[in-house]
């Protein structure tokens, strides 16, 4: 068995032994087809692990805080989807220059307050960004969470994120790239 299919395993044994706030049940994966209106949507494919954690583990509703949001449809607990809440903060960073949002970067988890796990689709890793809105500004508000969506979801399974009550208070670099992918010559 490959790293990979191992982390799956895990994975899903943890989404079946867990429930984030709002999801009474584990949702079921999603298929191909549902995978291919997303890329369409989103104008980029989901990094391979990503895409595996929705076709073979759920759409949503299992990983650390609120869980992973669906993919394209709204569940019980009243999350957005990912690929909805990716196209609205795209369209508010056009009308907000300030605020912009960068192109291929996905909520996939919220926070609450407004905060947003997101993978940066556009690296080969699937670096997995915070986006902390109540910053005083923009180029404030991105932070590295882990360096690839593998690492992030180490860290969850194994309870040591900067979110859990046991953490002593780490501090995450801030994201340098914000203005680089959200700058002129940006596609919008």
């Amino acid at each position: 068995m490959t790293e990979f299919e191992q982390l799956l395993t895990r994975v899903t044994a943890q989404a079946r032994n867990s429930r984030p706030w709002g999801w009474p049940s584990l949702p079921a994966p999603v298929d191909a087809a549902t995978l291919d209106q997303a890329r369409e949507a989103l104008g980029f494919p989901l990094p391979p692990l990503l895409a595996a954690l929705y076709r073979q583990v759920g759409d949503g509703g299992f990983g650390p805080s609120y869980g992973l949001l669906p993919l394209l449809d709204a569940p019980p607990s009243g999350e957005p989807a990912a690929v909805a809440q990716y196209l609205a903060n795209r369209a508010y960073g056009r009308k907000d220059p300030e605020w912009p949002w960068p192109e291929g970067v996905l909520p996939i988890s919220h926070w609450g307050c407004g905060m947003y796990a997101c993978v940066d689709c556009r690296t080969p890793q699937a670096t997995v960004l915070l986006y902390e809105p109540n910053a005083d500004d923009a180029d404030g508000a991105w932070f590295v969470d882990a360096p690839t969506l593998t690492d992030w979801l180490h860290v969850w399974l194994d309870g040591t994120g900067w979110y859990e009550e046991t953490d002593e208070g780490t501090d995450l670099a801030p994201w340098t790239e914000f203005r680089t992918r959200t700058g002129p010559g940006q596609a919008s």
